[in-house]
């Protein structure tokens, strides 16, 4: 059995933070210690307990003074995406019109999906995040790619081939069959191989003919227990053209709701502009709001009400995300900074303990994996995010006048970057440090 001890502050989430001094939500050790053996944790706890129950021969790894967590999860990226990060648009619309329509058409090339498929896993294990959920493009090679380079590392991965039939250039289109018998390829080539989760993915209702959401409804029936993730209510133009292709619906959510596309473990990127029939829709079915503040704010595309979705008598499921390429960042520090603001601009408050609970435990919720992922409790896979609050000049100095863990957590949300991540683990594997 392959065994470390992995030694250095410990902070994981029992439960979403009521308040600032809601300690009962939260376990830290200020000298603690996981126990690895064979990618899951034994032990963890105070150092001197772990080590105690670890053999006299164990591997250590001494993290001191840094903070050790559970590995970032982020509910929304695109894979086809990471070269068209900072592309200048006025919308969202014409964002994709203009770049990133003709960048994933590019995903057609077997050689092209693998490189990127590369740099991208590179950049989630450089800024701490061990599990994603994203896009790949409509090309079933792009999807091969994506859950290849998952396996290659170990990593917990979501990830579809995008179904689209209409409003794109032709070289990103499929067919309602293509898209049906591709999925179901993908499917059987990847789910459940590795850490491999495949989701079923129309990219959103502009993109796919009626036709096309009945095979994704095909797909759903026959295969219940997968992830479907789509957008939905982005952009006030993308949801008055959405309604004018289903002038049936009675509005933006009733479309994926006709279709059967809501429940559980459905994931709806942006979900910004939600009348209340709406919200009360997604919250019976279960489905999950996923938040993309750099991206609202890049594509100016609105500020999500997230404090009053989760606090509704009927309450929506919320996760948080990157959404690489319109989200400009990969950091989820950055991701939650952006998020702060927004909360702020809407006369709502963010806490620290509650930005990193959405981080680790709160999406592993989201995405219904909370026993495997987002904890350091015994049993969980050692996907870890070690932490330094000064690893800048700038950090280093404020570092000085902080005096309290919620100050800390609020630096490295504020401040922090890739830069404060000193190593990121997958299943008990140092991963940034082999980074090349």
């Amino acid at each position: 059995m392959t065994t470390k001890l992995i030694r250095g502050r410990l902070l994981s989430f029992k439960r979403a933070p009521l308040s600032m001094t809601d300690s009962a939500s939260y376990v830290y050790e200020h000298d603690g210690a996981l126990l690895v053996a064979d990618g899951k944790i034994a032990a963890a706890g105070d150092y001197a307990k772990v080590k105690g129950e670890a053999a006299t021969d164990v591997e250590e790894i001494d993290h001191r003074p840094h903070l050790i967590m559970p590995g970032f999860i982020d509910c929304h990226m695109h894979f086809p995406q990471m070269q068209v990060i900072a592309s200048y648009a006025g919308s969202l619309l014409e964002w994709l019109n203009t770049y990133t329509f003709h960048e994933e058409c590019r995903f057609v090339e077997t050689d092209h999906a693998a490189r990127i498929a590369t740099h991208f896993y590179d950049e989630l294990l450089r800024h701490g995040t061990t599990t994603a959920a994203a896009y790949c493009s409509v090309h079933k090679a792009s999807a091969d790619a994506y859950f290849a380079e998952a396996m290659k590392r170990g990593m917990c991965m979501v990830g579809g081939k995008v179904m689209m039939d209409r409003n794109a250039p032709q070289g990103l289109l499929d067919t309602p069959e293509m898209g049906y018998d591709e999925t179901r390829q993908v499917i059987g080539d990847w789910h459940g191989k590795g850490r491999n989760h495949v989701a079923i993915t129309p990219r959103f209702a502009i993109t796919s003919t009626p036709a096309q959401m009945k095979a994704a409804q095909t797909l759903a029936e026959e295969f219940p227990d997968l992830f479907i993730q789509t957008h939905l209510s982005e952009n006030h133009e993308e949801i008055r053209y959405t309604c004018e292709l289903f002038p049936e619906a009675t509005d933006y959510t009733d479309i994926y709701d006709r279709y059967g596309l809501l429940g559980r473990k459905t994931l709806l990127g942006h979900a910004i502009h939600l009348s209340e029939r709406e919200a009360d829709a997604l919250s019976e079915a279960g489905s999950v709001a996923v938040h993309c503040p750099t991206s609202n704010l890049f594509l100016g595309s609105g500020l999500f009400p997230m404090k009053s979705l989760m606090r509704r008598d009927k309450p929506v499921r919320v996760a948080i995300a990157t959404d690489i390429g319109g989200g400009s960042s990969y950091s989820m520090l950055r991701t939650l900074d952006e998020a702060y603001k927004i909360q702020q601009l809407l006369g709502e408050r963010l806490n620290p303990f509650e930005s990193f609970y959405l981080m680790t435990r709160g999406n592993a919720e989201a995405l219904s994996m909370e026993n495997d992922i987002g904890t350091l409790d015994v049993g969980s896979t050692a996907d870890l995010v070690v932490l330094d609050a000064a690893p800048t000049p700038a950090m280093k100095l404020r570092m000085e006048t902080i005096q309290s863990l919620p100050e800390e957590l609020f630096l490295l949300q504020t401040m922090g970057d890739d830069r404060a991540v000193v190593e990121t683990y997958v299943a008990g594997e140092a991963m940034k440090s082999v980074l090349a």
